[in-house]
């Protein structure tokens, strides 16, 4: 098993999505959204495997107005304003290969183990 946990060191779901690895003995890397973004390859793989794009952004993030963008921009515009402002991303997202969540998703994740 390979994990990826994307999110922020401020993120409770998170801390807990790292604490759920870390109890079973689950090696992971994380990466900082708000130290090292996604790259574009990255985005589209865990954007296809959630399920697509309202799978991965947060209805509830702080900034709505880039939320609002994003809905309403051009399709072909999309990834490069969620690349510009990856905040508005569910976190975490937790990568294991070709398989990837958005959200706190342990119903999820005790599958791939």
């Amino acid at each position: 098993m390979n994990i990826q946990i994307y999110g922020t060191k401020k993120c409770f779901d998170t801390k807990k999505a790292q604490r759920y690895f870390k109890e079973r003995g689950i090696k992971f890397q994380f990466t900082d959204l708000n130290e090292k973004g996604m790259s574009k390859g990255e985005l589209r793989n865990v954007r296809q495997a959630a399920g697509g794009l309202d799978a991965i952004l947060n209805e509830h993030c702080k900034d709505q107005d880039a939320l609002a963008l994003v809905r309403y921009i051009a399709e072909d515009e999309k990834e490069e304003k969620i690349l510009a402002n990856q905040q508005i991303l569910k976190t975490p997202i937790v990568r294991n290969g070709k398989l990837a969540t958005a959200g706190y998703q342990p119903d999820v994740w005790k599958h791939w183990e």
